[in-house]
């Protein structure tokens, strides 16, 4: 038994000197090279030696240069060529090694040792700090003090220019794309690095900035005049002439600190918008049925504006700050609004080829011969737009001297309107140069009939010669 014992103890005493012998001899092994489960950027490094995983390493690192992004999203790229950037594993290897303890080798056996390696790198300074100053927000820059704060009249309305607000510090920025360098990163945010600072205001650019709140408060205006098919913006670009100034040009406020209207503003907008759009007696290009473009003067038809109701309404809309879509009030409505009112129905008559023409939505209707006012006894019928404004059948005209039977009867401007003559045997040419009517526009029986049965009360009619 004895005999036993001494035998377990010899084999039990050789084995522990065997492991210890190993657990020395790989200690030393590692000790120049990488224990078991080593992985640097990707590379497998047990048992290898320093220099052959930084070989390693070197061949699969590639660095093209550093891409900067201002504030405003343009991206700039100083390539590593340009600064002869150089770069080597070797220092970081080392130090990462030097951190290994060689005795603990056997704590890789259960679990996986995975690290990343940036490398010491190298770079002409004189060359990147070329690269750096040519960069357009280097060559821009501006003396801090000539950094402006102001408010200036575009045709947008009065804007805010302040040049004092997000401004790249340049310092700053070197030292991040130093730092992206060095630590091989391909691109630097400059806004996310915070090189972007405001700079201190002086107690008149604080006085401007308060100025300028005011001015947004009172430019903020969103109604929209629709006149037709046209839309009128009241926007900034209308309103900053309704702020009152003095004679130096300076905002007047009132006791409360505000901005001041200027007196009669809102009444001048709302007279230019009846300039333009109020056409009762206007002056219009058409496009005649024989092709040539006419210039038809005055009539009784078109739209005018309610002056004193839409001052009344902007006033209380701009108070208010109301945003809509707003249609005026009119003293007089033609069936369209807008600059071209006359639409696509309507009655043509064109006294110098002695026809009359009905459109309906733009298709030619009716065409028929007439007969109008006797010019050779100044009783021409008078050009202008006019409209329809009754229909009557069986109407007696009257007038000096005579008294005419009509069946159909559509009177366009005071006494003078279109009818059927059954008395004419003939219509067209020139009759009405010596045997016209008395400024009516006589018509066709059959003619007539279709039109009264086919024109409303308030269809346009285009009157020229």
């Amino acid at each position: 038994m004895k005999r036993l014992l001494k035998q377990v103890a010899v084999i039990f005493g050789i084995v522990s000197v065997s492991l210890m012998a190993t657990y020395v001899g790989l200690a030393v092994y590692y000790h120049n090279a990488f224990p078991y489960g080593t992985w640097i950027n990707g590379i497998y490094c047990t048992g290898r030696s320093l220099q052959e995983v930084n070989d390693d390493l070197a061949k699969q690192f590639t660095y093209d240069g550093v891409t900067v992004e201002d504030k405003d999203g343009n991206r700039y790229l100083i390539t590593a060529g340009e600064i002869s950037y150089q770069f080597d594993f070797k220092k970081a290897l080392e130090i990462y090694q030097q951190q290994q303890n060689p005795w603990m080798w056997i704590d890789s056996l259960f679990g996986k040792n995975q690290v990343d390696l940036v490398p010491v790198v190298s770079y002409d300074s004189e060359a990147f700090d070329a690269c750096f100053e040519a960069l357009p927000f280097c060559r821009e820059r501006r003396p801090d003090k000539d950094r402006r704060v102001e408010i200036v009249r575009t045709p947008q309305g009065y804007e805010l220019v302040n040049e004092r607000t997000d401004i790249l510090f340049v310092e700053e920025a070197r030292g991040a794309v130093l730092t992206a360098i060095e630590e091989a990163k391909s691109e630097v945010l400059l806004v996310e690095a915070g090189c972007y600072h405001d700079l201190e205001m002086t107690a008149q650019m604080r006085e401007t900035l308060d100025i300028w709140e005011k001015l947004k408060n009172f430019q903020q205006c969103d109604i929209v005049y629709r006149m037709g098919e046209e839309e009128i913006p009241v926007n900034a670009a209308v309103v900053c002439d309704w702020i009152a100034v003095d004679d130096n040009g300076r905002f007047l406020l009132d006791d409360a600190g505000e901005l001041q209207l200027r007196e009669n503003a809102i009444e001048e907008f709302i007279a230019s918008l009846a300039q333009k759009y109020d056409t009762v007696g206007a002056s219009r290009q058409f496009l005649s049925t024989r092709g040539d473009l006419v210039t038809v003067e005055g009539g009784l038809y078109g739209n005018k504006l309610d002056q004193e109701a839409e001052t009344a309404y902007l006033k209380e809309a701009f108070a208010a700050k109301r945003s809509e879509v707003h249609e005026p009030a009119y003293l007089q409505e033609a069936w369209k609004q807008g600059s071209e009112d006359i639409g696509s129905t309507y009655i043509e008559v064109d006294m110098t080829e002695q026809k009359m023409y009905y459109y309906v939505d733009g298709v030619l209707t009716i065409d028929t011969p007439i007969v109008t006012g006797n010019t050779s006894r100044r009783m021409g019928t008078p050009s202008g737009v006019n409209f329809v404004y009754a229909k009557q059948k069986n109407r007696i005209l009257r007038g000096r001297n005579y008294a005419s039977h009509v069946d159909f009867w559509m009177p366009v401007k005071g006494n003078i309107g279109i009818h059927d003559a059954a008395w004419r045997g003939k219509f067209g040419g020139t009759i009405y140069q010596t045997n016209g009517s008395h400024g009516c526009i006589n018509t066709p029986r059959a003619a007539m009939e279709q039109l009264f049965e086919m024109a409303e009360v308030g269809t346009p009619v285009v009157m020229f010669y």
